[in-house]
């Protein structure tokens, strides 16, 4: 009965050599002078062959995972442009639902101020699931990009409902917000509801003033917020603005995540297309005013209005 729990020579052969031969594959397969095209950086600036898993049968078994159970890159050398997961939409019907990308950037952006995440509030937002080591893992995570996520870390902004999104869909929230407030507020219904309570005509020269003094004033600011280049997804836009309102701007996107100069520009154009109809209400009602408003509002080639004093100095 001894005896045969020896091992036959040829068994024991074969568990000898498999360990060696595995040694000498790997110090192969991880040579970086020949065809250096087909190799990755490894998490401690060493190489590994992208397809030894696949032509090595037996190493098939132990190519790694993430925790969807699919295949991953260990990549020791990330660029902020490098997608770090794909979180499904909060927003969307379910029926539709839609996936946005999250970039490296991003994720080091909602780790940077104004916002702080720590591991709890950033596992929500890429809808990792709790766990009792989801912390760390998450942490582990980051490391392996160069992201550092401290442990017991504080957040430093108010959580809020945009707190929740992330940037790609923050940003189409936005655009979607900017599509309804063009096509469907009711910018002349609520004009002509308002001209209808100031009807003395001897007011509507007056009104008309401030009406296009208004229209100056949100054009002014409007034009301001389009020429907002804050970085988002993987843009890094060239700088129009000078730095000293830009940082402003900056943290104002940062902590609403894309959604909120697009928001609040497309508030002021359903404004203006408001103002407008408000002009064309007094133009149709109330001609012998206007004739009179525009004579004395003439623009010069600066935009200005010039006054009557101007106009007989020059004569």
């Amino acid at each position: 009965m001894y005896c045969n729990r020896i091992p036959k020579p040829g068994t024991l052969a074969v568990r000898l050599i498999i360990p060696f031969f595995s040694i000498f594959l790997v110090a192969h397969w991880q040579n970086p002078v020949e065809d250096s095209g087909n190799y990755i950086t490894g998490e401690h600036n060493t190489v590994i062959r992208k397809d030894i898993y696949s032509e090595v049968p037996w190493l098939s078994g132990i190519r790694p995972k993430n925790e969807n159970n699919k295949d991953i890159v260990i990549s020791g050398v990330t660029a902020p442009t490098d997608v770090f997961c794909s979180v499904p939409g909060r927003l969307s019907l379910l029926s539709s639902t839609s996936k946005y990308k999250v970039t490296v950037a991003e994720v080091q952006r909602r780790l940077s101020p104004p916002e702080c995440l720590n591991a709890s509030l950033l596992g929500g937002v890429l809808r990792r699931a709790k766990s009792k080591n989801g912390g760390r893992s998450l942490r582990e995570k980051l490391e392996k990009i160069g992201l550092s996520l401290p442990a017991g870390r504080r957040k430093a902004a108010n959580v809020t409902l945009l707190t929740s999104l992330v940037e790609g869909e923050a940003i189409r929230l936005a655009r979607d917000f900017g599509y309804l407030c063009e096509t469907e507020f009711p910018a002349r219904q609520c004009a002509e509801y308002t001209c209808r309570q100031y009807t003395d005509p001897t007011e509507q020269h007056t009104r008309k003033n401030m009406i296009l003094a208004t229209k100056q004033l949100l054009k002014e600011l409007v034009d301001l917020l389009n020429q907002d280049r804050s970085p988002l997804g993987n843009a890094r836009p060239q700088l129009i603005l000078e730095q000293g309102i830009q940082r402003h701007l900056t943290h104002f996107s940062l902590i609403t995540h894309g959604f909120g100069s697009p928001a609040v520009a497309a508030a002021l154009t359903a404004v203006q297309n408001y103002l407008n109809e408000m002009l064309k209400y007094l133009d149709k009602n109330y001609p012998s005013q206007n004739s009179q408003v525009s004579s004395a509002n003439q623009l010069d080639s600066t935009g200005k209005a010039k006054s009557e004093k101007d106009e007989n100095r020059r004569e």
